[in-house]
């Protein structure tokens, strides 16, 4: 069984994570914009083609970290590059567009290089499938905390509304922090790495074909996290919108969002005892099938349902805590089965990855191409894009996660592959 101090120093890493991946999506397009005087629509383009280039990357990333050198150095050296980019991303010393492109680049290729390795660990440090739950578990509540914190951190200091402020705020924490969890981090589990033996020197496209070919049914656990992180990409992309054009309760946005957070924390150790009883993929399906049940209430709330929305938002926080854990220890079982014959750890979760950013590049251009037909105006509002906004919240994830379920319910990762992985890693402890 794994040590919970050894749950806690990988988890610990968790907290500057989000710090770095939260303010980079709020505050960065209009600080650029609003302080810098860089035009709105060439900003977004920018950010979009730097977004793709990581996207992109992330698979290749992946291999890297799974041919080269330890997980935890590449973690060590990618974060100095990681810290030095956003500090020069949000203390410019350029106003040009080509300024802004490189140092994306560099700072979201840092950030994967130190994502995916720190994720990949989930199935090294985990010795059987309940210590990947909990290695999963732990890293995601600090990461929602991490999250919480980034909220709160604008609103304590009172400079939320300007998102220059923000920024530096955000990056003075993320300088103070960022070291201090990542020694601790480094100096606590640097000695639980093992090395696999069974690394293949393959080219990427190669590693590819052997995981699709070799191990097929991953593709419908691939098709499933894509779906349902499309269905929780486009609600995270109108929440402002939705919260403020529909149920015009502005004013409680930060409120709501510490209820869906505080939602997910606390139920996490619910859903890990729920994934005792029955399996991983069934906690799964439940956690869907809540979400499912409270967006379709969404559709019936109308103006200044505040208690309501707040309901929603408890039960679709808590069934995140499922959504953000439960996939990827799913993904660590995964990843220690296929190690056995080839590691494949770190492109399992450099696709991982790739999904998530892809899902949120989806769900932000359907829902602004959408509203766009609509002829949304923020200052004159209509019936159509109040439609399309209900509809892209509530109505549209609800397919989505259908979707998903049909594919997890093909999914095979029977109680066999689980009890394999613990006799295989119990051979490696007795040699």
């Amino acid at each position: 069984m794994i040590k919970n101090s050894t749950l806690f120093f990988y988890g610990i890493l968790g907290v500057p994570i989000a710090f770095l991946g939260f303010p980079l999506y709020i505050y960065l397009p209009p600080f650029y914009v609003e302080h810098i005087g860089l035009n709105i629509g060439f900003v977004g383009v920018i950010l979009l083609f730097a977004r793709l280039i990581d996207m992109i990357a992330d698979p290749f990333i992946g291999r890297f970290c799974d041919i080269y050198s330890s997980k935890f150095k590449i973690i060590l050296i990618s974060s100095i590059f990681l810290l030095i980019s956003l500090y020069f991303l949000i203390k410019p010393i350029s106003n040009s567009y080509f300024y802004l492109f490189i140092f994306s680049i560099i700072t979201y290729i840092s950030y994967s290089f130190v994502l995916i390795p720190y994720l990949s660990l989930n199935a090294i440090l985990g010795k059987n499938e309940f210590d990947n739950t909990k290695l999963a578990f732990s890293r995601e509540i600090f990461i929602i905390f991490g999250v919480l914190l980034s909220l709160l951190l604008p609103y304590i200091f009172l400079v939320s509304s300007d998102s220059k402020k923000s920024l530096e705020l955000l990056l003075l924490f993320v300088l103070i922090i960022f070291p201090i969890a990542l020694i601790i981090f480094y100096k606590k589990l640097k000695s639980l790495e093992i090395k696999s033996e069974n690394i293949a020197l393959n080219t990427f496209f190669k590693s590819l074909k052997t995981l699709f070919k070799s191990y097929p049914n991953q593709k419908k656990l691939f098709f499933a996290f894509l779906f349902n992180s499309l269905a929780n990409a486009l609600p995270a992309t109108l929440f402002l919108f939705f919260v403020k054009y529909v149920l015009i309760l502005e004013e409680h946005t930060g409120l709501f969002l510490i209820i869906y957070f505080l939602s997910a924390i606390v139920a996490f150790p619910i859903w890990i005892k729920i994934s005792k009883r029955i399996s991983k993929k069934s906690t799964w399906i439940l956690s869907i099938c809540v979400a499912i049940g409270a967006f379709i209430f969404v559709s019936f709330l109308n103006e200044g349902d505040f208690f309501f929305f707040s309901i929603i938002c408890m039960l679709t926080g808590a069934c995140l805590g499922a959504d953000m854990a439960i996939p990827s220890s799913i993904q660590a079982d995964v990843a220690n089965f296929i190690k056995q014959k080839e590691d494949l750890t770190s492109v399992l979760f450099g696709f991982w990855a790739m999904i998530t950013k892809l899902s949120l590049a989806f769900a932000i251009a359907i829902s602004f191409i959408t509203l766009e037909f609509t002829g949304f105006d923020k200052q004159n509002i209509n019936e159509y894009s109040i439609f399309a906004i209900i509809f892209l919240y509530s109505t549209l994830p609800i397919v989505f996660k259908i979707f998903a379920i049909f594919f997890l319910n093909r999914y095979e990762m029977t109680k066999w592959v689980y009890k394999t992985i613990e006799i295989y890693n119990k051979l490696l402890n007795l040699n």
